[in-house]
């Protein structure tokens, strides 16, 4: 029997928002659920015996980050990525495509999930997104039809992931739920590229369900999520959704890569075709506004570096919207940082004391920013979770539009 289940529990009768239990191994979760992201088998500035009480029910961690350091044979000797970082319950891993990517072809640029900025230049046969990069840099990922080979951002050393290799290496970090390997392209590549590197990615979606389902025990263990891509084009969501959905995961992953007014239209084409009986999961995606948009599209899971990203450069959720606490105005403010909002651990700061510690370069105030960010994005969500049990989403929902969208 499989470890790993999912259940729907209540929907939302004036969207495909809906509540469910994923169990595993580790425990329960119930979704809709935030994934607070240990891209090292740690969240940034947050102890993991810390998260229970935030709220955290899951933790993910990075494939590509884990095979660098410490590489994923230490991890296995530990007892797996929970035993590792001495967290309890439940953990996933991504299938360190994005990384690759990320690290590699765009190593310097601000490349996101999320286009904000102009087409970039692609080289043929060879993601590069900036040939100033490259030569600065010297890093590089190039992609076949086998897998991709890549530089280390950490020495410059070459290295190879294919789909088998990235689920031998997920095997080892022991998570309960991991994706297949894919590639996550910039949200502003052509229309060819996306199509190209979808139905590589639906190809290699093969292959890791084939690597996974060949060692028995894990694939007990352990549950694989496909990933839908197509970028930015409704068309190519649909039909990845399509060809994804055919394929016997256990679960279903939303690549990234389109535009922020594109997100809505993107999602809803990707959602309808994915079976209701399986567990969704929105990759890379946390920003308030965008978690609500989810969860109203029927998204069950969530992960992003953003609530301890931000938290760390000084900019911290409330319930009125972000604020930056490098402003003049926050250095002799000594209200709470958000009166709406308590987050355990967080209750006796001020603006005041936070935005000197964040100013001063104290890493307590990255931690304290941190952890208030993580518990807001938790409660939120379990808010949201709580309002589609009894019926008032749409109401939940309306209360950050102004805020958040």
């Amino acid at each position: 029997m499989h470890e790993v289940s999912f259940k729907v529990e209540t929907s939302d009768p004036r969207s495909r928002a809906r509540t469910g239990t994923l169990t595993t191994a580790h425990g329960v979760i119930e979704t809709p659920a935030f994934v607070p992201v240990g891209t090292k088998a740690n969240i940034k500035g947050v102890m993991p015996q810390l998260l229970p009480t935030l709220g955290a029910q899951v933790v993910l961690a990075n494939t590509y980050h884990l095979y660098l350091q410490p590489g994923e044979g230490i991890v296995r000797e530990a007892g797996g990525l929970g035993k590792f970082m001495g967290w309890g319950g439940p953990t996933m891993t991504d299938s360190g495509g994005f990384q690759v990517f990320s690290l590699g072809a765009a190593f310097g640029r601000t490349i996101t999930k999320i286009a904000k900025g102009e087409e970039m230049p692609r080289d043929q046969g060879v993601t590069v997104y900036d040939e100033e990069v490259r030569s600065q840099h010297g890093q590089l990922a190039v992609i076949d039809e086998e897998g991709v080979t890549f530089t280390s951002h950490l020495d410059g050393s070459l290295h190879r992931f294919t789909p088998e290799r990235s689920i031998e290496i997920q095997h080892a970090l022991g998570a309960d739920m991991f994706f297949a390997f894919d590639e996550c392209t910039a949200p502003t590549e052509s229309y060819e590229y996306q199509r190209e590197a979808m139905e590589r990615t639906h190809r290699w979606a093969l292959r890791s369900l084939k690597a996974h389902r060949q060692n028995v025990d894990a694939a007990k263990r352990q549950a694989i999520f496909g990933i839908v891509q197509g970028g930015r084009y409704e068309d190519l969501r649909e039909e990845s959704a399509k060809e994804i959905a055919s394929m016997s995961f256990d679960g279903f992953g939303i690549g990234g890569s389109f535009s922020k007014e594109d997100m809505h239209g993107a999602l809803q084409a990707a959602i309808k075709h994915l079976p209701d009986e399986k567990p969704r999961h929105f990759l890379g995606i946390g920003e308030p506004g965008d978690i609500l948009t989810g969860i109203a599209n029927g998204i069950d899971l969530f992960d992003c570096v953003a609530t301890t990203r931000l938290g760390r450069h000084g900019t911290i959720y409330t319930k009125r919207g972000p604020l930056n606490l490098r402003r003049e105005e926050f250095k002799a403010d000594f209200s709470a940082l958000d009166p709406e909002t308590t987050v355990p651990g967080t209750e006796a700061f001020t603006k005041a004391y936070v935005s000197h510690l964040i100013r001063s370069g104290e890493m307590l105030g990255q931690a304290i920013a941190s952890m208030h960010n993580l518990g807001f994005i938790l409660q939120l969500v379990d808010g949201a979770r709580e309002a589609i049990r009894e019926g008032r989403f749409a109401e939940y929902r309306k209360e950050f539009e102004d805020r958040y969208y």
